[in-house]
Order: C-alpha cells, then structure tokens, then sequence
C-alpha cells in the first residue's frame, strides 16, 4: 500500500462507510431484541467469512491472505472486538444519537494516539478539526453528562476501541492487502464470538424474521469495514476518521425518514459546523500536496 495521501479518494470511501455504519446501527437495534452482543458478533463474523472467502475467490483475491503480521492481527481484532460489543450494548441503554455522539470522541483519542503509533504529525488544524466535528456531534446530539449512566460509559469504552482498531488498521494497510485484513477480521472475531456467547452455555438462534437483520448487520459491517480500511490506505488516520462526524446528521435523517422523528435546528447547525470541519480537513491536505517540496 503507498502511503501518498488521496484525501477526496479517501473521503468518496469515508462516504460508503458512513452508509453502511448508519445502516447497521438500524439493524442493530432491530437484532437486539433476540440476541446479545456476543451472539450478535458470532452469526456476522460466521457471515462476514463466507463472504470475503467468496468474494474473494470470485476476484481473485484469496492468495493476498497471508499468516504474516499476526500480532497487528490480533491488536486490532481484540480492539475492534471490545469496542464493537460496547457499542451494540450501548444502542440498547441510551438513545441512539447519545451514543454516537459519545462514538465521536473517538478521532480525539486517535488524534493523540497517532503520533505515538503511526508517527503522523499531530498539526494544530487536525487537532481543530477534531474539536469541531465533536463540538458539532454535541450539539446534534445535545447529551445529558449529568448522570452518568452505564450505557454511557459502554459507549465512551466502545470509541476507545474503535480509535485503537482505526490505529492498528492503518499500521496494517502498510504491509497488508485489504483481503486479508478483512479475512483475519472476520475469522478472528468469530473466534472471539464463539467463545464468549458459549461461555454461559446459552447461544440463542435467530428466528425467521430477524434473519434478514442479521445478514444486514454482517453486509453492512463488512462494507463499513472494506470503506474503512480503503480510505485509511489513501490517507493519514487524523484526515480520514473525522469524516465519520458526518453519520450523526445521517442518522438525523433516518430518524425522520423511518421513525417520523424531528428534524431540529441542532441537527442542522451541528450538521453544518461537521461538514465545515471536514472541508477545511480537505482543503488544507490539497494545499499541502500541491506546495511546492
């Protein structure tokens, strides 16, 4: 993987991970009402394998798995793991805006992790623009830290995850194709699935009509997951992850358009001040690529 930052490439791959992310938080709740996280985890992981093993033997894809970079592997599987149950534990305690809006401190933990782990320059308008896209999640969401509840504390140990998953996930894209990180993802995480749901001895079946949930769950993770990583190929960590502010007013949008929800002016400002933190992410990496060395 070249390390030449493409940000409006990366940013058209951030624009499919905000859909399917979106998309599985739906499902999400949807599967909830059946299954725990751990099973939840199991039966997409189990789904996500079948389609990576197919589709990539349909491309041609298969031989880029390589046994090579195991422990990046498992550093970030275990992140991504643990942050991933926090957060389908979460959507179920709080609302759902509250909860990916807490999500969204996690370009601030990537932002000062990056330069311990990835040695990407932490500039004061990267810092900036974390600050805004977060001050814009808040006012969306406008959540209530005056009683901490757990769910809370699910969704703020579930941003950690997710900051050390995208941390690890760039290290990976130096020195692995995106085949194999999504297989090692997928196996991995149903190892990890398998053995927390048998744990108490218990795993439930999905029935008949929340089947489909679950397929769309595993879709759309694994979806999420290739934009993901594409777009953490194209550009730096600190320019890609910001992006992601944008799913809140998404989610906004579904709200009104599923459930007949509120559009608020929060929404709107919150909206505008994100987008604006993104445009000047975008703006100032051109600048940066078109100076003169």
């Amino acid at each position: 993987m070249s390390d030449t930052s493409q940000p409006l490439k990366a940013a058209l791959w951030m624009l499919g991970a905000i859909v399917s992310f979106s998309a599985m938080a739906v499902a999400g709740r949807a599967v909830a009402a059946e299954l725990d996280t751990f099973e939840l985890m199991m039966y997409r992981s189990f789904i996500g394998i079948a389609l990576v093993v197919g589709i990539g033997a349909a491309t041609g894809h298969l031989r880029d798995i390589r046994v090579t970079n195991m422990p990046l592997h498992i550093a970030r599987n275990l992140s991504h793991f643990a942050g991933q149950n926090f957060w389908f534990a979460a959507i179920t305690m709080i609302p759902l805006a509250q909860v990916i809006a807490l999500e969204f401190t996690s370009p601030i933990w990537i932002a000062l992790l990056a330069p311990i782990f990835l040695a990407e320059k932490l500039t004061r308008l990267r810092m900036l623009v974390a600050v805004l896209g977060f001050i814009g999640a808040m006012i969306v969401a406008r959540p209530d830290f005056s009683n901490v509840e757990v769910g809370v504390l699910f969704a703020l140990s579930a941003a950690i995850g997710f900051a050390g998953s995208a941390i690890f996930t760039k290290l990976l894209t130096r020195k692995e194709k995106i085949t194999s990180i999504l297989f090692w993802l997928t196996v991995m995480q149903a190892v990890f699935g398998v053995v927390c749901s048998a744990y108490d001895g218990d795993v439930a079946i999905p029935s008949a009509p929340l089947l489909p949930w679950v397929v769309l769950v595993s879709v759309t993770g694994l979806a999420a997951h290739f934009c993901l990583t594409t777009a953490l190929a194209h550009a730096p960590a600190t320019i890609v992850m910001p992006f992601d502010f944008a799913r809140l007013p998404v989610i906004a949008l579904i709200g009104v358009w599923l459930y007949a929800e509120a559009l608020e002016w929060p929404v709107i400002l919150g909206a505008c001040i994100i987008f604006g933190a993104n445009y000047l992410n975008i703006a100032a990496e051109n600048r940066r690529l078109k100076a003169p060395v």
